[in-house]
């Protein structure tokens, strides 16, 4: 029995849902989106809300049925509100800063690193040291800022890199002199 799936999806001022067979068109003041649904799951309007159901009562959809509800509910709130993640650049000489579609990066290699921006994601970069990555698509946004992130990875020890704003880093435990 999925919990999630069972969650009704309240559907905001602004936003259109468009529902046809195996996909959710979700379209509202931030962009629009196509959401594919998994096989065996349906999403209907009722009283102002998306709610999500399995065709039949199998054990095997209940996984799908909590997922395509959160892709919907990803769907509708990206294109309402949008989604966003921020990273911070920590190190002595480290700064990116955008140029047309590309970002350039100096991570203090021996050259600077040119990171392409996909279609429709948006990253502004304040003071040279702090990225913000928006965009419609959550799944997009966040591989957006992990593949900038894995430039240059935060190291725990000497406490530079790419890292998400808020990351605590772990050390590993050193040696006891027992």
């Amino acid at each position: 029995m999925s919990r999630i799936g069972k969650k009704p999806i309240p559907i905001p001022k602004g936003v259109t849902v468009t529902i046809d067979g195996a996909a959710v068109d979700v379209k509202g003041p931030k962009g629009q989106m196509r959401q594919a649904l998994p096989p065996g799951v349906v999403v209907a309007i009722e009283e102002g809300q998306l709610l999500a159901r399995r065709e039949r009562d199998d054990k095997a959809l209940a996984k799908f049925h909590g997922l395509a509800r959160s892709l919907v509910a990803n769907a509708v709130q990206g294109v309402s509100e949008g989604w966003k993640r921020e990273l911070d650049i920590v190190g002595v000489g480290y700064r990116a800063e955008v140029k047309g579609k590309q970002v350039n990066f100096a991570l203090g290699y021996s050259h600077p690193v040119v990171f392409d921006i996909p279609v429709g994601i948006d990253v502004t970069v304040e003071k040279q040291t702090h990225i913000t990555v928006t965009g419609v698509d959550r799944q997009l946004v966040g591989q957006v800022a992990a593949n900038m992130r894995s430039l240059r990875k935060p190291d725990p020890y000497q406490q530079k890199g790419v890292r998400y704003t808020g990351e605590v880093l772990k050390k590993k435990a050193g040696k006891t002199g027992a």
